[in-house]
């Protein structure tokens, strides 16, 4: 079983930055993609950033891009660094586990619990 936790959210104001982290841990592919997608009030789940098992590829919604910045380390951690917050990045973000296909294709068998993010303007 795999264990997703996200960390990090809170309340920014318009133009502030916040950081998102996302452990995983339990028994994961030996080599995965992880991503971000986010859901606000009244609409569906988004994606928003993803990374490969390497950390070599990566790939960003239209909305974030320029904005956001994924990464992750080698300790099965995966970041996202939010700047330039807008209140529209309002929603519960979660993060995502897969297997290391491309990171366009968004296959993912694992999602955390979510973690709040809200920017006031």
């Amino acid at each position: 079983q795999v264990q997703l936790v996200e960390s990090g959210g809170g309340l920014a104001q318009a133009g502030g930055s916040l950081r998102l982290s996302c452990a995983a841990s339990g028994r994961t592919f030996s080599a995965y993609n992880m991503g971000w997608f986010r859901q606000a009030p009244g609409k569906e789940r988004e994606f928003v950033a993803a990374i490969s098992w390497s950390g070599g590829s990566t790939n960003y919604a239209d909305s974030v891009k320029g904005r956001f910045t994924i990464s992750r380390d080698a300790k099965a951690t995966m970041y996202l660094q939010m700047n330039s917050l807008k209140p529209e990045d309002t929603a519960i973000y979660y993060c995502a586990l897969g297997p290391p296909t491309s990171v366009y294709t968004n296959i993912y068998n694992y999602w955390g619990q979510g973690t709040q993010v809200t920017v006031s303007s």
